[in-house]
């Protein structure tokens, strides 16, 4: 492969990992906020580490008891029964500190479990709380790896990693201070190694950290392809197109496979070269310890050195080892922050006025809008529409109607411009309190998985069966949920994909009704519907206007002949407005359409 080629695939790789949504933040950040979690649980963390204390010291002056064992027993005159007592120690010793271990790690497990329960909700509640805007920026795969995925790579780090590297820490700081107590002149000698462990760690930590954010992208990468692609697996067989797919999925899913040979072989160079320092230590402390045999340094004292020094690396090699783990929970980590610094563009007011007496008076005062930075959606919109009042949008796809049903119930806010509700900016409300009173039907109805009755009342368990029952009643649905074997506790699958559309969007009226709104929004809820349950819709058209005002975009014309006001948006502008015959005798826009349908 010729030099430019490789330049090109290099360039090509830095460009493909662009962490746009992942800052590179510091260790002692991810590890403060981290911390953050464990804070309420401070009291288990205080029972842990001290039980780490206790069980590294016991098993560290193991050693040192063993050096007195080899020392009695090579004496002139050998105890045996001093040599017995140590043996006894050690194993009172070894089984104390193997309880406490196994106390401690169900404490720890459960520990752990709590912590993630309550980042797993956090994370939820927070994507809870963006807006349209920034959840339409980032594809679902994304936000189902921080919760899932994500949250369980920080799993080992509270239950394994993290108390494991106290333990491992305690354990060489023990080995350290008793070494230099037994001999400070070889544990000096031993340290001159210490400097080249440093510098492959710092090294090798710079690598394994770059490799881990690499892994982690592609996971959410695969996750992303993987739920857009199920999603839409009808449009992949109509047009014949597995076989690309499978080939994008082989892409990336190869791309993955490569990252984490690449994080194997970093840490299969590095573990091998701990190894290598360690037997360089054994033969140091044996070459010049020998000499140093005396009554002040005895074999005992020899063979105890060598021991620490497996206190000594062995922490080493299992700080690498758990090295992995830590890197990739400081990767998840770093992803989970991302998210949940997203702040949503909708800025809440903490007194927001409680919207109970809601008339529906709604004004558009000069609105602004665009979803990108260059092209804008609304452009200077103003109108008016009184209470009661049955008001429908219509003109051509992309005109800007159903981002105006989206700005009324504040999924998005304006960029310029006042939306006023009875009177009020709809920013100074509450935003739970205002969208209670606004019921909407999509296009595009969304049934959750579950049975009806959970579906109309999204499991609000203070709606009765029986409003349920009158609101079915009320939007002409009873009957075919009573035709169905386990009626209002049929099972609902996923999406409702096991209903007809006509189906589920009678189910949606049912829902927007039984939570008794005081303004009703309908989009499209006409549309791809049969003709049948049309003229069952066209009866809740009716009943619904006498709820309250009444805001409809609709294609089908005889929908919304009726209105009393009517207004034609073209590019973001209200081009026309006024009654069906108002519009029809100005032989404009809404003529040309009226004409173009029933022609």
């Amino acid at each position: 492969m010729s030099k430019k080629i490789k330049e090109k695939k290099k360039k090509k790789e830095d460009n493909y990992y662009i962490f746009d949504d992942a800052r590179k933040m510091e260790d002692k950040v991810l590890i403060k906020r981290l911390f953050s979690y464990a804070k309420p649980y401070s009291t288990y963390f205080i029972f842990i580490i001290i039980s780490v204390l206790i069980s590294s010291f016991m098993m560290s002056f193991v050693n040192r008891l063993f050096g007195y064992i080899i020392d009695e027993l090579s004496a002139v005159d050998p105890s045996f029964s001093v040599a017995r007592k140590y043996s006894i120690i050690i194993l009172v010793f070894i089984i104390t500190a193997t309880l406490i271990t196994f106390f401690r790690g169900l404490v720890l497990g459960k520990l752990g479990q709590k912590i993630l329960y309550n980042m797993r909700n956090e994370i939820f509640s927070h994507v809870e709380s963006l807006s349209l805007s920034e959840i339409d920026k980032t594809p679902v795969g994304k936000f189902v790896t921080r919760v899932c995925n994500d949250t369980n790579s920080l799993s080992d780090f509270f239950t394994n990693v993290l108390i494991n590297l106290v333990s491992q820490v305690t354990m060489l700081i023990y080995a350290v201070v008793i070494m230099f107590s037994i001999n400070w002149k070889l544990t000096l000698i031993v340290f001159t190694i210490l400097p080249i462990l440093i510098v492959a760690t710092i090294f090798f930590r710079k690598l394994s950290r770059s490799q881990y954010r690499k892994i982690s992208f592609d996971r959410s990468k695969i996750n992303s392809f993987l739920s857009e692609n199920l999603s839409g697996m009808k449009i992949t067989q109509i047009f014949n197109k597995e076989e690309a797919k499978l080939e994008e999925f082989d892409e990336l899913s190869n791309r993955f496979m490569k990252n984490q040979d690449k994080a194997m072989y970093i840490f299969a160079i590095f573990r091998p070269f701990i190894y290598s320092m360690f037997f360089l230590s054994i033969i140091v402390v044996f070459y010049f310890g020998s000499n140093m045999i005396s009554a002040l340094f005895t074999v005992g004292d020899l063979y105890s050195f060598y021991l620490y020094l497996h206190n000594l690396f062995n922490p080493i090699q299992n700080i690498a080892q758990m090295y992995n783990v830590m890197q990739s929970a400081f990767a998840s980590a770093e992803k989970i922050f991302t998210v949940l610094d997203m702040e949503s563009s909708i800025v809440l007011k903490e007194d927001g006025i409680k919207a109970d007496n809601f008339k529906g008076e709604i004004e558009f005062k000069n609105v602004w809008f665009k979803y990108e930075e260059e092209k804008w959606i609304i452009k200077d919109m103003s109108f008016h529409i009184k209470p009661g009042e049955v008001v429908s949008f219509v003109g051509p796809t992309g005109a800007g109607k159903t981002t105006i049903l989206s700005l009324i119930g504040r999924y998005y806010d304006p960029q310029k411009g006042e939306i006023l509700i009875d009177g009020i900016n709809i920013k100074d409300y509450d935003i739970h309190s205002l969208r209670r009173n606004i019921g909407e039907m999509l296009q595009d109805v969304f049934l959750f998985t579950g049975t009806i009755l959970e579906n109309i009342t999204l499991r609000n368990d203070d709606i009765s069966l029986d409003e349920v029952k009158e609101a079915a009643k009320y939007v002409n649905v009873d009957k075919f949920i009573e035709r169905l074997p386990n009626k209002y506790d049929e099972i609902v699958k996923e999406r409702g994909n096991n209903y007809s559309q006509g189906e589920r969007q009678l189910l949606s009226f049912a829902r927007t009704i039984v939570f008794k709104p005081k303004m009703i929004i309908l989009d499209e809820a006409t549309s791809n519907i049969d003709t049948e349950t049309e003229v069952l819709i066209q009866d809740n058209l009716e009943k619904i206007k006498a709820i309250g005002t009444t805001i409809m975009v609709a294609h089908r014309l005889s929908t919304i002949q009726h209105s009393d006001l009517i207004m034609f948006v073209d590019n973001g502008t209200i081009v026309e407005q006024g009654n069906h015959q108002e519009l029809l005798k100005q032989k404009g826009r809404y003529y040309n359409l009226y004409t173009l349908q029933y022609d």
